[in-house]
């Protein structure tokens, strides 16, 4: 029988043509654990907002592999040598960088598992898959925790000029219709550079990474922290919570409390809280969590909607029917008389006390583009100093992207009351 071709060129619509670089690359994608990605979308409940934000992290991960391939190319030009098998592998690392995001991406990182983020999921996967590769990922796992000798190729995986921002600022632009946002990724890439084994941008790009910081300052207050996004976001929230209460009560056998069906997977970790080394110690954990994704979740919500418990099915029906909460945002925390006025409306509407957290939630979406105290974005300046973009940057504006921007939100669902609130 004759060998599997692997060497497979695919159709990007955001950069043309991808090629999987290797026999290893490919066989990672056919993997179930990568394949995963196509059911996981990138920007959870966005589409709610931009209907065209239906992308996913899998192809999240096959363009931030791909300009990693253009950014190693980019480097060796400029003659530094990277070897095939650190190409290969830097490659790697970027590709299953996102593997251990769960259903919804971010929405639900700290819900479903609570206080475990995605990168140590990530690394739990890649150690897997490196055992199933007799040893094949070593390197890649190397340079996405930090321990290469080569510190620049940890930074090409994750830093504040990572691929994985290139990558995602120029999709989610793409699929969302933001043209704003628009970032120039490949001029980027041109002007990365070494020092002493660590990144650096030519000082002829400094416009572009102001733009780039800029741009994504922009994003994220109108793309991922946009107020219709945040009133869907904590609406599927306070579901996951009421389940998770249902189910603690049906299975300690309360009386009266109906049954809450889940997909298995669901079911392992709505039903207990998973510890990090829960996931070490016991493979069965990593291997549910495998099977979790987009479609459990949703599955659920539409069974949920007939559920007896009105809570449950109430925020379920308004969250499949697309009839969002109401949110108010302030630059200041809201005025305790303003949240007393709207819980006594949802009081009138009906609803218990016990149920007022569910249709009523307060928070805080924080935002900020450029974060020098975790790590630099450096310039090579002509002269040879190394700069950080703040100091290298003759826009005023920069600096000020480096400060955390606050803002406090109130959302409630309003459909259960027609009553105005008043701004007080």
């Amino acid at each position: 029988m004759a060998s599997q071709n692997k060497k497979k060129i695919l159709n990007d619509p955001v950069y043309g043509f991808i090629t999987l670089p290797n026999d290893l690359t490919f066989d990672l994608v056919e993997h179930p654990y990568f394949q995963r990605l196509r059911r996981i979308k990138q920007l959870g409940l966005s589409e709610l907002v931009y209907p065209g934000a239906l992308h996913t992290r899998f192809h999240h991960a096959l363009g931030a592999m791909h300009l990693m391939g253009q950014a190693i190319q980019t480097l060796r030009s400029k003659g530094h040598k990277i070897s095939e098998a650190e190409c290969d592998a830097a490659q790697i690392a970027i590709l299953l960088h996102d593997i251990g995001h769960g259903p919804f991406s971010h929405v639900l990182e700290y819900t479903i598992l609570e206080g475990i983020p995605h990168e140590r999921l990530s690394l739990l996967l890649m150690h897997e898959l490196n055992r199933q590769f007799g040893g094949g990922l070593t390197l890649a796992i190397q340079m996405f925790e930090g321990t290469y000798h080569r510190p620049f190729f940890h930074q090409l995986v994750s830093s504040q000029l990572d691929m994985d921002r290139m990558d995602y600022l120029n999709r989610d632009c793409f699929y969302t219709g933001v043209a704003e946002g628009t970032i120039g990724a490949d001029r980027i890439i041109k002007m990365l550079d070494l020092v002493d084994d660590h990144l650096v941008v030519e000082g002829k790009g400094i416009l572009s990474i102001e733009n780039f910081l800029s741009s994504r300052r922009l994003m994220y207050w109108q793309v991922y922290l946009h107020k219709t996004s945040l009133c869907a976001e904590a609406m599927l929230l306070q579901i996951i919570r009421r389940a998770r209460f249902l189910l603690s009560q049906t299975e300690a056998e309360y009386s009266g409390v109906p049954t809450v069906f889940t997909t298995p997977a669901l079911h392992t970790f709505l039903s207990r809280k998973i510890t990090m080394d829960d996931f070490e110690q016991h493979p069965e954990y990593l291997r549910a969590f495998s099977q979790l994704d987009d479609y459990d979740i949703w599955t659920c919500i539409k069974f949920w909607s007939q559920h007896p418990d009105r809570v449950l099915s109430t925020l379920c029906q308004l969250l499949l029917d697309r009839r969002l909460f109401k949110i108010l945002m302030s630059d200041v925390p809201f005025a305790g008389e303003l949240v007393r006025e709207i819980e006594q409306q949802l009081l009138d509407a009906g609803l218990q006390q016990d149920e007022l957290s569910y249709f009523l939630v307060e928070g805080v979406a924080t935002n900020s583009a450029y974060l020098p105290s975790i790590d630099n974005i450096n310039i090579k300046m002509k002269d040879g100093r190394i700069i950080d973009i703040a100091d290298a940057s003759d826009l005023p504006g920069i600096k000020a992207l480096t400060n955390m921007v606050k803002r406090y939100y109130v959302c409630w669902a309003k459909n259960l009351t027609q009553q105005p609130v008043r701004l007080v």
